[in-house]
């Protein structure tokens, strides 16, 4: 790492470069290119090296060669659709073409950039790549704990939030669901005390919030 780089305190929020390729010569080379900007890099020689060591909660981006051994670059993409990965990535190849492209790129690629590339543009695609992989990270973080803590209401207490989130006022809440105005509010104030909700405001975004992620 350049001893120029501060390391800042949340390493949890680190974002990592990953690079995939099959040459060393190019993982060292894209290692030190990356490095010299302070960014945090792992390498791997193959696919299988990756999954088996990469986290997928983890922020970040991948560099991903598209021919090699054991696991190419569209499988691996494939296959980390299917195991929790949100990494955005930029597919480097020697060996690219216009049907190539187009399929990384319906399949989710970020980019895709053709060997011998521009430094800077390299540099540039990467800086993108990370912060739609950060928004993608603090989203994910934000629906995880939307669930959290909507899985500490009881069924009740749910079709209730459910239907405040409608803007359906107590007494129409109270005819709806069959119980007194007085028992509606009472699981108002249980819901805002276990959401940590201030305002009614406040539980129509989280709401709306869980409603994305059906």
């Amino acid at each position: 790492m350049n001893p120029n780089c501060h390391t800042g305190n949340d390493r949890e929020h680190e974002p990592s470069v990953y690079v995939i390729d099959d040459d060393e010569s190019v993982r060292e080379s894209l290692r030190w290119l990356l490095e010299s900007v302070c960014h945090k890099v792992e390498v791997f020689a193959n696919g299988r090296e990756f999954l088996a060591a990469a986290n997928p909660t983890k922020p970040g981006c991948m560099l991903l060669d598209l021919r090699m051994p054991y696991m190419g670059g569209f499988e691996l993409q494939q296959t980390m659709r299917t195991s929790g990965f949100t990494l955005p990535i930029i597919f480097l190849t020697a060996h690219g073409d216009i049907p190539m492209t187009v399929r990384a790129m319906k399949d989710g690629a970020y980019d895709f950039i053709e060997k011998p590339f521009n430094d800077q543009n390299l540099l540039d695609k990467v800086a993108g790549a990370i912060k739609m992989g950060l928004n993608e990270y603090y989203k994910a973080r934000a629906n995880d704990q939307t669930t959290d803590l909507l899985s500490q209401l009881s069924a009740r207490e749910r079709e209730v939030f459910d239907l405040l989130v409608e803007g359906l006022a107590s007494k129409v809440i109270a005819i709806r669901l069959n119980i007194s105005y007085k028992t509606v509010e009472v699981h108002r104030a249980h819901i805002r005390e276990k959401l940590g909700a201030t305002s009614l405001a406040e539980l129509i975004r989280l709401g709306m919030r869980s409603s994305a992620q059906s």
